[in-house]
C-alpha cells in the first residue's frame, strides 16, 4: 500500500492489537467495532492500494471534493456526498482525484453484524444535504466515536464506541428512517431552510450563489430576505456560524488548531486565525488558554 504522507488538518487512529483483540472477544463490542478511523481533509495524492485483502470493512465518506476507488475489476467515481463500503476480504484501491482532492472521513470496521451494514454498498450511496437532512448530526457521532477513542480504551468506552458506531452507520445504511426521525423544518421556511443548509456544509466553501440557487432565489433577493430576518448577510451569518462550532471545539475537543480550521471548512489556518479574532476579539490561541483558566 503506498500514500502521500499527512494531510493539513488530518486525524487519525489505529487501535492496538491488544484492544481489537479485547473488542472481539467482548460479548457486547463484539457484534461491531472499529480497529482504525479518521478525516482526511483535502487530501491531495491520496491514494492506497490492497493487493492482500483485510479482514475488515471499510467505510470512506466523502464530504468534499472526489476521488474514486476500485474492487476487483470494478472501479466507479466518487463524488461530494457520497460514500461507499469496501467489503472485507477483497482485494481494492482508491484515492482522491488529482484536480479535486476529496475531504474523507473513514472507518475499519468488523464484528460478527459488521456484514450486515457493509452488504449493498459496494456502490456509491448518496448523502445529499437538504432540507430534512441532518449531515451535521451525523458528523458529530463521527466526532464523538473518534473523542472516545482518543481518550483512552477502557471497556467502557469501546462498548459505548460500538454503540455509536452502529448509529453512525445506520444513520448512512438506513438513510431515510434517520431523517425522518429528526426535526422537521417547513418547506416555506426559506431562511431557517437556509441556514440548515448552511450547517450541512460546514466543512465546505459556500458561496451565496450556492446558498441562493438551494432556495430558488436570486442572490440579491435571498440576500435581501435574509437580511430582513436576521439582521444579517448570509454569508456574515455563515461566518458566525463557523466561529461559534470553532469557539466549541477549542473549549471540548483536543483537536489542533489547524484541524479545527478545515473542520469548518477554511483552508488557510492564517485567514482562520484572523476571522477568529475579528470575532471574538483573542486569537483562538488565547481563547484556548483561557478557557482552560477558567476550568
Amino acid at each position: 500500500m503506498k500514500q502521500k504522507d499527512g494531510f493539513s488538518g488530518e486525524r487519525s487512529i489505529v487501535l492496538p492489537q491488544m484492544i481489537i483483540d479485547m473488542e472481539r472477544k467482548d460479548p457486547l463490542v463484539s457484534s461491531l467495532y472499529v480497529t482504525d478511523i479518521g478525516y482526511y481533509p483535502h487530501a491531495y495524492g491520496h491514494f492506497r492500494e490492497r493487493k492482500e485483502p483485510i479482514g475488515q470493512n471499510v467505510l470512506i465518506y466523502s464530504a468534499d471534493g472526489a476521488g474514486w476507488y476500485r474492487i476487483g475489476k470494478l472501479e466507479f467515481a466518487v463524488a461530494s456526498n457520497q460514500f461507499f463500503i469496501l467489503p472485507a476480504g477483497q482485494p481494492h484501491a482508491y484515492g482522491a482525484d488529482s484536480n479535486n482532492p476529496w475531504t474523507i472521513y473513514w472507518v475499519h470496521f468488523t464484528g460478527s453484524h459488521s456484514d450486515i451494514y457493509a452488504r449493498g454498498a459496494t456502490s456509491p450511496q448518496v448523502v445529499r444535504p437538504g432540507i430534512h437532512s441532518r449531515i451535521n448530526y451525523r458528523n458529530n457521532i463521527f466526532e464523538e466515536i473518534f473523542n472516545t477513542l482518543n481518550a483512552g480504551y477502557s471497556r467502557d468506552s469501546m462498548r459505548y464506541v460500538s454503540s455509536l458506531l452502529h448509529y453512525y452507520l445506520a444513520s448512512m445504511r438506513y438513510l431515510r428512517t434517520f431523517r425522518n426521525a429528526g426535526q422537521r423544518i417547513d418547506d416555506d421556511n426559506v431562511v431557517a431552510a437556509a441556514i440548515h443548509f448552511m450547517e450541512e456544509n460546514m466543512e465546505k466553501r459556500l458561496t451565496l450563489e450556492a446558498i441562493a440557487e438551494y432556495t430558488g432565489y436570486s442572490p440579491s433577493h435571498f440576500s435581501a430576505m435574509f437580511k430582513r430576518q436576521t439582521g444579517r448577510s448570509p454569508l456574515n451569518y455563515l461566518n458566525g456560524m463557523k466561529m461559534e462550532e470553532a469557539r466549541r471545539m477549542l473549549a471540548e475537543t483536543p483537536m489542533r488548531i489547524n484541524q479545527i480550521c478545515h473542520k469548518v471548512g477554511i483552508d488557510d489556518c492564517y485567514y482562520f486565525s484572523r476571522l477568529f479574532s475579528r470575532t471574538t476579539g483573542m486569537s483562538p490561541k488565547e481563547y484556548r488558554k483561557g478557557m482552560k483558566t477558567d476550568e
